[in-house]
């Protein structure tokens, strides 16, 4: 049987020590900086999942619908993900003995079968990740809740198996996304960004609840990288290392403390091939550590709650939508 990805028998990293200004060391448990830590599998100081959202050309067929076609450099970039970076990132992943999260519109899936085929061979999940990267924000339930159909249906008959997980196209969560999501039966949303380790969303309409996987922008590569003025994003890009340092501190931060580290990647970005150079790097040096835990979203959501069953983890909870309502002055 294999070893659990991230451990090595008989090796455990020693905890950094901290000492009190009595001289006494402080305990990791003394050193809280989350109030209600959540343990994780085999003593594992952090849990980690590297979640990639393919979202290929569908950003710019959404953005130009009537020109996209046009946009020839915009569209060459965009692809890039699934026809060169996807099959490197899964050959990484093999190498190391990883299996994550990939969240894809159900267009992409279509339109990119070799990918996915790719993706579903390294024993990967897909998450659902829209139509076309359709924004919930802009439409009524009822449209909403036809988008997340179709990518449900195309989801089921590409991997034969009912997605999971949800993450909103550019963590645009609505007031009717819960809801929607709970009546499908997801087991967990990975769209929202209101702690450092999983919590409970709970419906404000009828009560249900849905574990949320929570990330924020600073674990997000669009703000390090990337430049395309046909999509209305231009940042200063940075250095393939510079880039890295933002990721590397939030691990950091994540491992001494005993958080969830889920950055929010994309393949066209950070596959490219500096970016991927010095990433894979990176997280070969976590996997060596022997102390991390990697897995893909659904098993991390299936552990928070395991843990909460037990009475062994005892999560926040947040009423969604937060306001019924428009606030005025």
């Amino acid at each position: 049987m294999e070893a659990q990805v991230g451990f090595r028998p008989g090796h455990r990293v020693r905890p950094a020590c901290v000492v009190s200004a009595a001289g006494r060391p402080v305990s990791r448990r003394e050193n809280r900086m989350i109030a209600n830590p959540i343990s994780w599998p085999n003593g594992a100081r952090c849990a980690c999942s590297v979640t990639f959202d393919m979202d290929a050309d569908s950003l710019v067929h959404l953005e130009h619908p009537r020109d996209s076609h046009r946009r020839v450099s915009t569209v060459s970039t965009l692809r890039y993900g699934p026809t060169v970076a996807v099959p490197r990132i899964v050959e990484t992943y093999r190498r190391l003995g990883l299996k994550q999260t990939f969240f894809v519109p159900a267009w992409c899936i279509e339109q990119y079968p070799e990918a996915i085929e790719t993706i579903l061979e390294g024993g990967h999940e897909i998450g659902h990740h829209s139509y076309i990267h359709e924004n919930p924000i802009d439409q009524t339930r009822e449209g909403e809740a036809h988008w997340l159909d179709l990518g449900i249906e195309i989801i089921k008959r590409t991997t034969g198996r009912m997605p999971r997980g949800w993450r909103a196209p550019l963590y645009n969560f609505s007031d009717h996304s819960l809801d929607l999501l709970t009546e499908r039966g997801f087991e967990y949303d990975a769209s929202l960004m209101g702690d450092d380790i999983p919590y409970v969303i709970k419906s404000r309409l009828d009560g249900r609840e849905l574990i949320e996987l929570p990330t924020h922008w600073g674990l997000d590569d669009w703000p390090q990288y990337v430049q395309a003025p046909d999509l209305n994003y231009m940042m200063p890009v940075r250095s393939a290392r510079n880039g890295l340092d933002l990721f590397r501190d939030e691990f950091e931060a994540a491992y001494e403390y005993g958080g969830l580290w889920v950055p929010v990647v994309h393949p066209f970005v950070t596959g490219r091939l500096a970016r991927w150079h010095v990433f894979s790097q990176f997280l070969e040096n976590l996997v060596v550590r022997g102390d991390v835990w990697f897995a893909p979203m659904e098993e991390i959501a299936r552990h928070a709650r395991t843990e909460i069953a037990k009475g062994h983890y005892r999560p926040r909870v947040e009423l969604i939508p937060q306001y019924v309502g428009p606030i005025s002055r």
